[in-house]
């Protein structure tokens, strides 16, 4: 085990170092988002179907979602720079076997690959961090690595619109390459090879389960969105799959001493309010974010760069809410700024769903700001309070348990987003396609993009007026429940977080001095970088 830096010039070099290597993943999951409607053009990109860009995203978060623990036991034991340094050269190298991909087959492939990478970079960027800094300076540390998403939010649709602009789409995953290149260097300069005393067992059966089901609820969802219906037996049976594996996983983790997903935490209240409420978050992020994305680029007809500068307004909410949610919270509750930033959140994506073919760009970037704000101030006090309610001893166990959730949420947003955005448009548009041929018809109820390419190659001209209109029908649908999904999650905060009287006022101490804890972890996704202003 080394020593931690004495100094506090060193734990800064450090910090910035961690903070660097962190932008690789904000940078990533925000890029993506840009190039989906490229990737869905037959022409300029891969032709993906709704489907396959859904596991392009997908088959990134669940890897994460499921090996996020796993990577953390590796720390433990190899040591947490060894792992970072595996993480990033994994990453690297994935990144670039994307930009080269010749078939979406080969691209959701390799994004699980650099999904594996991510899983092995956050749990020991945490780790190190906890390891170099004393306890009362830990949030402070937390608080600047969180505050940073905003940098890579905001860098990453810029970046890959001015690759696109001039390049094929495969560039957007080589920006990956020289930050990996620095990263390497840098934290084999800098950071410790932090190894605890005792560490972790490896949990194989939990990861092969975790994963199993997770994946088949994924697949499950998808293939409602590709079969127009949940009622099919591959549809329902796969669903019906996935959630007994995963119980079957709850089962394994509570008969094991020391698991690496403790499900016995959820008997805290605050935590399982908490956690559950940021999954819910994540799953409205990941979905709206996956609708505005091709809002802007496809219905709207703004360019890759274009639409990345519209986000740039926004990105600055993210970076702005962390600090004044961690002032606000020391002077009232976690509960209220918390909540009542989630009620903001709901009511913004509410706005969202009214949107149209002609609505004002001035009116989406502000009601960006509000969102990106309002997101900022949720994830950044609830976590903090969500992992600053268990004992010390608890708390590797807990940040597992808080990734593992929020990820699944992303998960599970891009599943179910796209899966209600493909169904509902089908419906939508099946009358402007009825009288064209079965193969065009079948493309033409795909998706919007392919849509749009029949009427430009085949006609009916009016078919991609029709299908435009079916897409923002299908997205005022997804927002909806995207609305519901976090109006939920504020509940839970509210009833969750409610304090007995006698212990209200050492609580609303407790949290809000660790409100920045751990808040780094919560934007290194893409369900963060899928709020609106960074599409």
């Amino acid at each position: 085990m080394s020593s931690p830096p004495s100094t506090g010039r060193r734990r800064r070099l450090v910090l910035s170092v961690l903070i660097f290597a962190q932008v690789l993943i904000w940078i990533d999951g925000t890029a993506l988002s840009t190039v989906y409607e490229t990737l869905a053009d037959p022409v300029r990109g891969l032709g993906a179907t709704p489907g396959q860009l859904q596991w392009a995203t997908g088959s990134y978060t669940l890897v994460l979602a499921t090996a996020t623990f796993t990577g953390g036991a590796l720390g433990d034991r190899f040591g947490h720079r060894n792992t970072l340094l595996t993480g990033m050269a994994l990453f690297g190298l994935a990144s670039v076997g994307a930009a080269y991909s010749h078939d979406t087959g080969q691209l959701i492939a390799t994004r699980a690959v650099m999904g594996l990478g991510a899983a092995l970079l956050i749990p020991a960027t945490l780790a190190t961090i906890s390891f170099t800094f004393e306890p009362a300076e830990r949030p402070g540390a937390f608080g600047i690595l969180g505050s940073f998403a905003g940098v890579g939010i905001a860098a990453g649709p810029v970046l890959a619109g001015l690759l696109l602009a001039k390049f094929w789409w495969g560039s957007v995953f080589l920006i990956n390459v020289p930050v990996v290149l620095l990263g390497l260097f840098a934290i084999a300069r800098t950071v410790p090879n932090f190894r605890p005393p005792t560490p972790r067992g490896l949990d194989v059966p939990g990861l092969l389960l975790s994963t199993a089901g997770l994946g088949l609820l994924s697949y499950g969802l998808i293939r409602a969105g590709q079969d127009g219906t949940v009622g099919e037996p591959a549809v329902w049976g796969t669903v019906a799959a996935g959630v007994a594996i995963t119980a079957a996983f709850l089962v394994v983790e509570l008969r094991r001493e020391h698991p690496s997903f403790d499900p016995r935490l959820f008997r805290l209240r605050r935590f399982a309010a908490g956690n559950t409420t940021l999954t819910l978050l994540f799953l409205a992020l990941s979905a709206s974010g996956y609708y505005f994305a091709f809002y802007l680029q496809g219905v709207r007809g703004y360019s890759a760069l274009h639409a990345a500068t519209i986000g740039i307004p926004g990105a600055a909410g993210v970076v702005v809410g962390a600090p004044i949610a961690t002032r606000l919270a020391r002077r009232t509750s976690v509960r209220l700024v918390a909540g009542t930033s989630l009620l903001v959140a709901m009511a913004a994506m509410l706005v969202f769903s009214r949107f149209g073919l002609h609505t004002s760009i001035p009116l989406y970037i502000a009601m960006s700001i509000v969102m990106a704000t309002a997101i900022g101030m949720t994830i950044s006090p609830l976590t903090g309070a969500v992992l600053s309610s268990l004992p010390l001893q608890q708390a590797g166990s807990g940040s597992a348990v808080n990734a593992t959730m929020r990820q699944t949420g992303s998960v599970l947003g891009i599943a179910l987003g796209g899966t209600v955005l493909s169904i509902v448009y089908r419906h939508a548009v099946h009358g402007a396609a009825a009288g064209l041929p079965a193969p065009l018809k079948q493309q033409a109820e795909t998706s919007a993009e392919l849509a749009r390419n029949v009427a430009g190659h085949h006609g009916p001209a009016s078919l991609a007026h029709q299908a435009d209109l079916a897409f923002v029908h299908a997205m005022h649908v997804g927002l909806l429940w995207a609305a519901a999904s976090i109006a939920l999650g504020a509940v839970l905060v509210f009833v969750g977080f409610l304090a007995p009287k006698a212990a209200h006022t050492a609580q609303t101490a407790q949290t809000a001095q660790t409100a920045q804890t751990e808040a780094g972890e919560a934007t290194a996704t893409p369900a963060t970088a899928a709020v609106p202003a960074a599409k």
